[in-house]
C-alpha cells in the first residue's frame, strides 16, 4: 500500500511539472490596468500574446509595435491540472525603451479552468496589469 501511495505521489508530481518545462503561449483579448491595491482603473479590449520560455518572456500587447522582452531570472510552477488549475510565478527583468531595467513578477493563476496573468513591476508599485487568458498552449518550435 505504501508503494502505491508513493507511486501516486511521484506520478502526480511528474504530471504537475510536465508542462512547466515547455514553452507556452498565452493569448488574451482583454487587459485590465489596476492600481496598487488591485482596483481596475481602465480596461482595454485588445489582442495580446505572452510567450514564455525557460529563458525569456515576450509580451506583445494590442499595439504590436510595443513588444516587451524580459529575461527570466527564476520560475516556480505547479499545475495539478495542466493550464486549468495551478500557478506559475516568474521573476523577470525587462528593459524599458529608455534602457532602464524593470523587475517584474509575473503570476499565471488557474482556478476552475479560468486562467489569469498578472504583471507587477517593482519600480511601479502603484500599477499592475492583468489579462484574462483566452488560450494557454504549448508553443512548439519548428
Amino acid at each position: 500500500m505504501k508503494n502505491l501511495i508513493l507511486f501516486a505521489l511521484l506520478l502526480s508530481s511528474t504530471l504537475s511539472f510536465g508542462q512547466c518545462d515547455k514553452d507556452v503561449m498565452l493569448t488574451s483579448s482583454k487587459t485590465d490596468y489596476l492600481d496598487g491595491s488591485g482596483t481596475v482603473q481602465r480596461t482595454e479590449n485588445e489582442q495580446s500574446t505572452i510567450e514564455i520560455s525557460k529563458s525569456q518572456v515576450i509580451i506583445t500587447p494590442g499595439n504590436s509595435n510595443h513588444k516587451m522582452t524580459g529575461k527570466v531570472e527564476s520560475a516556480t510552477c505547479n499545475w495539478p491540472t495542466a493550464y486549468q488549475e495551478g500557478k506559475m510565478v516568474i521573476k523577470a527583468v525587462f528593459d524599458d525603451p529608455s534602457g532602464e531595467s524593470r523587475h517584474a513578477t509575473l503570476t499565471i493563476d488557474g482556478k476552475a479552468g479560468i486562467v489569469t496573468f498578472l504583471m507587477e513591476i517593482a519600480e511601479m508599485p502603484d500599477k499592475k496589469i492583468r489579462v484574462s487568458v483566452n488560450s494557454f498552449k504549448e508553443n512548439k518550435k519548428e
